[in-house]
């Protein structure tokens, strides 16, 4: 498989950005081969493309199965097993944004809560803990308003999440525009006696 310098540039550094997202630079190689593939492909191109060994594609791909970001495929006549990351950037973004909820913030909201639903000792007046669990109780708190949040987000469909997107920082503005009606509608409805 021969690569462009164009496409080489792009997987160099998916590969380096991959190694700051907590993924080891091959994985992240393979994935940008893949993502920039409009064709499937199997081990043995990828391994001659990104000059890597064939263990090391076979393992890296293992990892990319397990984050469920590529997509195995067969072609008639052919025995080899391809590969081929999905379409929809959309739908890589949520199975990313999934993957890693899974994986990093599941497990920190259950030993947290953990944590905080442990008594506190009754032979200790002053809990000595006391900051730390109230530290723990406000990074809970903050972790799931954010993960109740995204699952909302998460329920939208495409084109009211990408409006949501574009309107940036206008949403401050609606929002601002939101208190304000309310604000000003409860000052009207109390000098009426309605409120």
């Amino acid at each position: 498989m021969k690569l462009t310098g164009y496409q080489q540039n792009f997987i160099l550094h998916f590969g380096e950005m991959g190694s700051r997202w907590g993924i080891n630079r091959t994985v992240g190689q393979l994935y940008a081969l893949l993502f920039i593939s409009e064709d499937p492909v199997n081990a043995d191109q990828m391994a001659e493309g990104l000059s890597m060994s064939r263990s090391n594609v076979s393992m890296g791909l293992k990892e990319l199965q397990s984050w469920q970001l590529v997509k195995l495929q067969h072609i008639p006549g052919d025995r080899k097993d391809y590969f081929k990351a999905p379409d929809d950037i959309w739908l890589i973004f949520q199975t990313l944004a999934e993957q890693r909820r899974q994986r990093e913030i599941d497990p920190t909201i259950t030993m947290l809560r953990g944590a905080l639903l442990e008594p506190v000792p009754v032979s200790a007046p002053d809990d000595p803990d006391r900051y730390a669990r109230q530290r723990m109780g406000d990074m809970l708190e903050l972790i799931e308003m954010l993960t109740g949040w995204f699952a909302e987000v998460q329920q939208l469909d495409r084109s009211t999440l990408e409006k949501l997107m574009r309107l940036g920082g206008g949403v401050r503005r609606v929002l601002d525009v939101s208190h304000k009606f309310r604000r000003d509608g409860v000052v009207e409805a109390d000098k009426t006696g309605e409120g």
